[in-house]
């Protein structure tokens, strides 16, 4: 099923999971795969064994927000397979493959303006014309803009749609958003604090370690790899420790067998020591201590994606 040159397919739902085969889904998963897919729902009805499990079965690759577009290579059953093309993976050079439920797809007509609004607030009320309400966009969706105002009309899966100006982020594309400073990325960091973990978590309802750092450098204007081993290449490479050349924004990589083994976590430097993180399953966004923790021992890479950026703080 290809997409015209006037369409594009696009998520559908304010966050629709992307799997690694629909055979993967489970009885519990069933909100997570609705057409009306309610992902509160979907993380209440899982316990702390039902989201580890999403971990050691490979149940989920990742997630694509509201309006976001993908290249859909095959429809079987009424799942697609498909390519999220505004997240760089290794796995594929045009972006994160997986399989999604047909019905959180929908094909939208391909808008020529290339502004955009982003989203900046945790999850952004939209309206119709007639101001009733119409659907919720999360953290960091982004949609065509159509017309400013005091509301700005964006072009949305399900048709035009007023947003409030003072949840959007206005930018020439969808990746030229304004570049921000290591510490403005730290302090929109700290907006999330105690957001529960979820494996594959790409939005405000949830994030994995390398969905968190993706996402507060997309939200502050660059464009890094969706998964931890990828965005360990990005950026520049930072060396020393923390007391001589770290920055707050800078990206801290963790791999097993004390840093010389496979990698697996992510964390961003918050400075003077500390680190904000989403752990693991079963707990939340938070700040720790760097000094005599496992992950002091665990260190392998600390890189520096922030530009010196005039004028922020």
């Amino acid at each position: 099923m290809l997409q015209t040159a006037s369409t594009s397919w696009v998520c559908a739902v304010p966050v629709a999971t992307v799997w690694t085969s629909p055979d993967k889904v489970r009885d519990i998963d069933a909100h997570g795969i609705d057409r009306n897919a309610n992902i509160n729902k979907w993380l209440e009805t899982m316990d702390e064994q039902d989201s580890h499990d999403l971990v050691k079965s490979n149940r989920i690759q990742t997630q694509i927000l509201y309006g976001e577009p993908v290249v859909i290579e095959e429809v079987k059953d009424g799942w697609a397979r498909i390519i999220a093309v505004w997240q760089p993976s290794a796995k594929d050079q045009r972006g994160y493959p997986g399989w999604v439920p047909m019905e959180q797809l929908t094909e939208m007509e391909t808008v020529d303006e290339d502004r955009y609004a982003r989203v900046t607030v945790s999850k952004a009320q939209l309206w119709t014309e007639d101001f009733k309400p119409f659907s919720v966009a999360p953290f960091n969706a982004l949609l065509p803009v159509k017309v400013e105002g005091e509301f700005i009309r964006v072009q949305t899966p399900e048709g035009t749609a007023l947003i409030k100006k003072d949840q959007v982020e206005l930018a020439d594309g969808f990746d030229k958003m304004p570049q921000r400073s290591g510490t403005e990325i730290v302090n929109l960091a700290t907006q999330f604090l105690e957001l529960q973990y979820l494996w594959g978590g790409m939005s405000s309802y949830g994030f994995d370690c390398s969905g968190f750092s993706y996402n507060m450098m997309k939200a502050s204007g660059y464009q890094i790899p969706r998964d931890a081993v990828d965005q360990a290449l990005a950026g520049e490479e930072v060396e020393g420790d923390f007391r001589v050349n770290w920055k707050p924004g800078d990206l801290l990589f963790f791999a097993y067998e004390e840093g010389k083994g496979r990698l697996h976590h992510v964390g961003i430097y918050y400075g003077n020591g500390l680190m904000i993180h989403s752990p693991t399953p079963g707990s939340a966004i938070e700040i720790i201590e760097l000094a005599g923790t496992v992950h002091e021992k665990e260190l392998c890479a600390v890189r520096r994606i922030a530009a010196e950026v005039e004028g922020a703080g």
